[in-house]
């Protein structure tokens, strides 16, 4: 009998060289479910006019209609956006891929409100190396609205999204040991061009905090929607362990 194949849409900002590796090395262990992705313009994040133009809607949606002609299971917007904008534009767009596209859509942000509150996490350290410090405090502002209290963070105030991918690993791990001496609930490492997703696994086992990377949390999203379970992927954290 021929397997029965699911596939994962991610939307995909277009300098981003970090998050289609790495999703497709999560999967690697499922054989019947591949990620599938779509581009639309992304190049630099700040509240310039021009940058936030590049989140409207339209180019998105129509990133998405191309998504759906490979008949994907699933449209997931693999980025961080409404952390800055607001979790109103994730709920927006979603509701409007699906309407467009008649296929069920999530995001890697409004995942993480679900991890948070099924894991009960009221505090959380928050790790985005790119970002410029408005968009670090908007961020800040978006998760305190939302009743999460950000009780450290760290970044590096860099506004050109390809520059996000040539952070190091270590340089991620250690700004993760730093907010974690606030002893948060969670850490998140909020950016899905970082390279954070396979340092989770042995950093929480040094640390003893869930570490929340949003490329997984887009791929734990994606899997519940098409009705599969996180814990068939091994070995990139807690999130997969713990939390169906």
């Amino acid at each position: 009998m021929e397997m029965q194949r699911t596939l994962l849409g991610m939307l995909t900002p277009s300098s981003n060289t970090v998050l289609e590796p790495i999703t497709t090395s999560m999967l690697s262990g499922l054989p019947d479910v591949t990620a599938h992705f779509g581009r639309f313009k992304v190049t630099e994040i700040s509240f310039g006019d021009q940058a936030l133009g590049q989140f409207e809607t339209s180019p998105m949606l129509a990133a998405a209609e191309l998504l759906a002609d490979a008949k994907v299971n699933t449209i997931c917007w693999n980025g961080t956006s409404a952390g800055w904008l607001g979790f109103q534009a994730d709920e927006s767009l979603a509701a409007e891929i699906s309407s467009k596209t008649e296929i069920p859509a999530c995001s890697s942000v409004l995942a993480i409100n679900q991890i948070f509150e099924a894991s009960g996490v009221q505090s959380f350290g928050l790790v985005t190396p790119p970002y410029i410090d408005d968009i670090q405090q908007a961020i800040i502002r978006t998760y305190q609205n939302g009743g999460y209290v950000c009780a450290a963070e760290q970044h590096l105030g860099i506004h050109v999204n390809f520059d996000f991918s040539e952070i190091a690993e270590n340089q991620l791990a250690d700004m993760c040991r730093e907010v974690a001496k606030a002893k948060p609930d969670a850490i998140l490492i909020f950016c899905t061009n970082l390279r954070g997703a396979p340092i989770v696994q042995d950093l929480e086992q040094e640390i003893g905090i869930p570490i929340y990377d949003t490329v997984a949390t887009a791929v734990w999203a994606a899997l519940r929607v098409c009705g599969i379970a996180p814990s068939r992927v091994q070995g990139w954290g807690s999130l997969f362990r713990e939390i169906e």
